[in-house]
């Protein structure tokens, strides 16, 4: 994707932590699993943030931080400059119209007693509760039109439809109220192949014509690279690069990055074989017991002696694109 020109901040997130306390048996205290540690990042109008790393990395929970879905342990979370901390519940939900998120299993997101139809005025009658009955059908019907679904569909329950159709109604519930930010939970990894192709271009369709910002939250590089703008590479719940889109895939500075790239696959047979690959050797670390300096050393191939004895910051390497590793240099 074309970057947009600059565009106006709508959201920065800086020093976000979200903190779960498991339970170990009634004799011991709770262990503290630091979900999201310490996460700084900025999005502009129009723009796609792509949100990338390994199962239990962090990504969905911060989506849903970011939205306070969850509580964030600390940090702030500003909308249009205004935290929204700092907001109480009424206040909050004016704001829920301007934010929507799509989730990852369409089917299990659709409350499956209520019609396709249903499901998408619901969003109307909370966000616009003065549209008429028959405003809420009309927006309804275009709702429909606009991701793809036959006018017969409306009086279906979201056992009937396909999963990929499911996915166009989860869409089509998340823009009805006319939001500016979508945040994109994995919103095809439950789908085929061929499907995903039709609901990465209907995504990316409705943000050119929309103006969307969106977070898009995904584990398959390929995928997130077609959508998105800049990649935010997560490990640990800490923000391991940072970059534009071409400049992560075409200088990742992180090893656990590069790492991440390798693994994606080349259709070119040659080049596939042809390819530099660095394999990450072990388990990944608990995010419950994590290693002492960088998440990554246990791990990493280039570690030395001082990942192990401090984290590494976050920190710049040329405009726009920041590292958090000891051998950021090279």
């Amino acid at each position: 994707m074309t970057a947009p020109p600059s565009a106006p901040t709508l959201l920065s997130v800086r020093g976000l932590r979200v903190l779960f306390r498991v339970p170990r048996g009634p004799l011991r205290r709770p262990a503290v699993l630091r979900a999201v540690d310490g996460v700084d990042f900025d999005l502009e109008a129009g723009e796609t943030l792509g949100v990338v790393g390994e199962s239990g990395c962090g990504k969905s929970t911060l989506g849903r931080a970011v939205l306070r879905l969850i509580e964030p342990a600390a940090g702030t979370v500003a909308w249009r400059g205004r935290d929204l901390r700092s907001l109480g519940p009424r206040e909050l939900r004016s704001r829920r119209r301007e934010m929507q998120m799509v989730f990852q299993d369409p089917v299990t997101s659709l409350d499956p007693r209520m019609t396709v139809g249903a499901i998408l005025a619901e969003p109307l009658e909370t966000f616009q509760p003065g549209l008429s009955a028959a405003g809420r059908r009309r927006r309804v019907e275009e709702a429909m039109a606009e991701v793809g679904l036959a006018p017969e569909m409306v009086n279906r329950y979201p056992h009937e439809v396909s999963g990929g159709q499911a996915q166009r109604v989860a869409i089509a519930r998340a823009v009805i109220a006319g939001p500016s930010l979508l945040v994109c939970d994995e919103p095809v990894s439950a789908l085929d192949v061929s499907i995903r192709a039709q609901i990465v271009n209907l995504l990316k369709r409705l943000q050119r014509e929309r103006g969307l910002s969106m977070i898009f939250i995904g584990h398959d590089l390929s995928v997130v690279r077609q959508v998105s703008h800049r990649i935010m590479v997560l490990h640990l719940g800490r923000v391991a690069e940072i970059a534009d889109r071409d400049a992560i895939f075409r200088d990742p500075r992180h090893p656990y990055t590069r790492a991440l790239i390798s693994a994606v696959p080349i259709p070119d047979p040659d080049r596939e074989r042809a390819k530099r690959r660095l394999v990450l050797a072990g388990e990944p670390a608990s995010v419950l017991a994590p290693p002492s300096g960088c998440g990554l050393r246990t791990r990493c191939p280039l570690a030395h002696d001082r990942c192990a004895a401090q984290a590494p910051a976050l920190e710049e390497v040329r405009p726009g694109h920041l590292v958090a590793c000891h051998l950021r240099e090279g």
